[in-house]
């Protein structure tokens, strides 16, 4: 039986933490971006380029944005949101596999964006992933809340529709010779409250 949950906001020091816990919560798309900093000669791995960008105080999907699940002391999911800012609507994807997501992101401005929920898989089935969900619903205030999952997430999927998100809109994936998962993009809405 697991202790109790408890939920508290990242500081930059959790940051090697969060670049785990974001790129299994992308099922490593986020390393796969990150690792192009490895070929270029600019970091060593991809985590490490991970890290030092979620470090950085203006990465809106960064340890400021962030609120880490514990139990019995060790860190064991994580969450992160913010508003998607009109200027975003200005942004262009890093590679063309992020395309149909940034085409979906784009159609929120102004709504709360969950960005990441990641629960490691030894605490998965405790409600960790409820609690940052619900967690991240308090933040949001008055606005719309949206995120994007894998059409093929059904366990991700079933948590966003009873924690009242529904489906409205579908983007394929673009697979490429280095990225080859095939799935629909999906994104999800919950009404402003």
């Amino acid at each position: 039986m697991a202790g109790d949950i408890i939920i508290r906001r990242a500081d930059r020091r959790d940051a090697a933490e969060i670049a785990i816990l974001v790129d299994l919560s992308s099922h490593g798309l986020a390393s796969w971006l990150w690792y192009g900093a490895v070929l270029d000669g600019s970091t060593q791995t991809a985590l490490e380029h991970g890290r030092n960008q979620l470090r950085c105080d203006d990465d809106r999907a960064g340890w400021k944005n962030a609120s880490l699940a514990e139990v019995d002391g060790e860190i064991a999911g994580l969450v992160i949101g913010h508003v998607v800012e009109p200027s975003f609507a200005e942004e262009e994807a890093p590679h063309p596999v992020f395309e149909p997501i940034l085409v979906l992101q784009q159609g929120t401005i102004g709504h709360w964006f969950i960005d990441s929920v990641g629960v490691y898989s030894h605490h998965r089935g405790k409600g960790i992933g409820r609690k940052l969900v619900e967690h991240e619903l308090k933040r949001t205030g008055a606005l719309p809340v949206s995120l994007i999952t894998e059409s093929d997430n059904d366990v991700a999927l079933g948590l966003y529709k009873s924690c009242g998100f529904e489906e409205v809109a579908r983007r394929p994936s673009v697979t490429t010779e280095t990225y080859s998962k095939q799935h629909d993009w999906v994104l999800l809405t919950r009404s402003a409250t």
